[in-house]
Order: structure tokens, then C-alpha cells, then sequence
């Protein structure tokens, strides 16, 4: 039986601040390049909606997938308590 317990693993500043600018480099350059696009403004609004849909998407998916990973780890601790009782 192993007595070691997971400690929570925090991300540097760094690399918080990496993935901000990195995400809102990435989005600027889809925003601009939408508007940049030699199409009817109806197509640019459509293509608009679809990447606003796409991001919040990816924010709820990240976010589920976090929180099943946080609830797994609750029932294999409360698993491992249980044996130890």
C-alpha cells in the first residue's frame, strides 16, 4: 500500500500567460482573416458565428473534460479510503 497522495499540480505564469496570448493570437488571426475574406458580408457573419461557436465549444469541452478527470480522482480516493477502513 503506497501512503503517497497526489498533491494538485499548479502551471506557472508562465505558461498561463503562453496560452492566453497564444489563444488570443490564434483567434485575432482567424477574426481578421474572416474579415479579410473577398466574400458577401452574409458569408463573413455565418463564418463569424461558426468561430464564436467554435471557442465556446472548446471552453465547455476543456471544461467537461476537467471536471470528469476531477471526479475520477475523487472515487478512486474514496476507493482507496474505503479499503483502508
Amino acid at each position: 500500500m503506497s501512503n503517497h497522495t497526489t498533491n494538485p499540480v499548479r502551471n506557472t505564469a508562465a505558461f498561463v500567460a503562453q496560452s492566453w496570448v497564444s489563444f488570443g493570437l490564434a483567434f485575432a488571426a482567424v477574426v481578421i482573416g474572416v474579415l479579410y475574406l473577398p466574400v458577401d458580408s452574409w458569408m463573413r457573419a455565418f463564418l463569424g458565428i461558426g468561430v464564436c461557436y467554435l471557442v465556446t465549444s472548446s471552453f465547455t469541452l476543456a471544461k467537461t473534460i476537467r471536471d470528469q478527470a476531477e471526479a475520477d480522482a475523487d472515487v478512486q480516493e474514496r476507493r482507496r479510503v474505503e479499503r483502508l477502513l
